[in-house]
This record gives C-alpha cells, sequence and structure tokens, in this order.
C-alpha cells in the first residue's frame, strides 16, 4: 500500500472561555470543551455542531466552522490526527457534504448533554452535540476512536483515547499561522494532502514547545 492510499483525518478540541462554554464544561468535565471534525490540516474545512452567530450560543445547530473568525482569536486547542484509508475518508467526507446539503434539518441537542451526565440514552431525530456528531462521523467506518456509543462520547473522551495521536496543544492562532506557513499546496481542501506541511509544523512546534514559545 502506497502513502497516497490514506488520508488524514483531525480532530479539534476547542475552549473559547464563553459564558456558554462554562455551562457546557459544568456537562462534559473539559477546559477544552467543543469537538470538531476537520479534513485538511490547515483546518479550512471544519465541521460541528455549535452556535450559528457567533454572539448567539441559543442558535445552534450543524455548522461549517470559520476559525480565522475573530471569535476564536484567543481560543485555545488540542488537534488529533488520524490516518484513514482513502475509501474512509471520501465515505466520511460524504457523509457530512449530505448533511450539509439539508444544514436547516439538524438541530443542537442539549438534552443529549444532560443524557451524558446521567448515563442515559436521549434520542432526538436529527439532533446532535459536538462530540456526538464527531463521533457518529467515524461510525459511518470501521474506525471508533472511542470505545462507546457515540451519544456517550464527550471531547474529553477524545482526548484521552487520542493521546498518542496529538499533534499540537496550543493556541489555535498559533497553529493556523504555522499551517498556513507550511503549507505546501494550494490545491481543493478535497484532495490528496502531502504529509510534509503538517511533518514541518509538527517539528517546529516541538522546537517551541522546547524553547517555552509553546
Amino acid at each position: 500500500m502506497t502513502s497516497n492510499s490514506n488520508k488524514d483525518i483531525y480532530i479539534v478540541l476547542t475552549g473559547t472561555g464563553t459564558a456558554f462554554s462554562g455551562m457546557i464544561r459544568l456537562f462534559t468535565k473539559a477546559d477544552l470543551n467543543h469537538a470538531s471534525i476537520a479534513f485538511d490540516s490547515e483546518l479550512r474545512e471544519v465541521y460541528s455542531f455549535g452556535r450559528k452567530k457567533t454572539h448567539n450560543p441559543f442558535i445552534a445547530g450543524l455548522i461549517r466552522e470559520n476559525f480565522a473568525d475573530p471569535f476564536y482569536s484567543g481560543a485555545d486547542c488540542a488537534i488529533y490526527k488520524l490516518r484513514v484509508s482513502c475509501q474512509e475518508y471520501d465515505k466520511m467526507y460524504d457523509h457530512v457534504m449530505g448533511m450539509m446539503q439539508n444544514q436547516e434539518r439538524y438541530k443542537y441537542h442539549l438534552l443529549g448533554l444532560i443524557g451524558v451526565l446521567l448515563k442515559i440514552r436521549i434520542n432526538r431525530e436529527d439532533a446532535y452535540f459536538c462530540s456526538h456528531f464527531v463521533a457518529s462521523v467515524f461510525e459511518e467506518t470501521n474506525m471508533q476512536p472511542v470505545d462507546k456509543p457515540a451519544c456517550f462520547v464527550t471531547p474529553e473522551d477524545f482526548a484521552l483515547s487520542l493521546c498518542a495521536h496529538k499533534i499540537f496543544k496550543g493556541k489555535l492562532s498559533y497553529y493556523l499561522h504555522r499551517a498556513q506557513s507550511y503549507s505546501t499546496s494550494n490545491s481543493p481542501v478535497h484532495t490528496a494532502y502531502t504529509n510534509s506541511g503538517a511533518t514541518a509544523l509538527r517539528m517546529r512546534v516541538n522546537e517551541e514547545r522546547a524553547e517555552g514559545i509553546v
């Protein structure tokens, strides 16, 4: 199997420090309490369930996130990379795109967070919370990063299960700056990516972490 037979998927955990984020922390018990799935190392194509308007947490649902928005300027993050086959990548990507074509159909599942707290499955059709959504996308394939049903998965579960796959922890703005600086491809997002840009970024971040910058 050649390297071109594989692609990378990224799980991004973020913490924005907002009041609503603090409320979610009561359920998730995590500092980084928002989970997203990204299909490229530069985090240009990122999806989750969250606020549709950055300054109104009560209007929420399926979104494509724009991490370049000033709302994320002070956000902390942890980024995990998972190697998947091209078939698995395409299946997950196509699944998310199919959901995005009916974006308004999907709602934020706040009751689902209560279900996590009480360890009770609370079903609501076409409704997800962020980590529930990310885990459900992986359920479209044979991959299961966290060994529990998607409806019970929290952001912290990803952090605990994917320690060996963590490529960055620190300020999201710092990662975005470095990722763009070391990008070696201007091709569209939904293409095969080389690993050299991400590798160079990871090496540089490790060096700077050792120097106390990160």
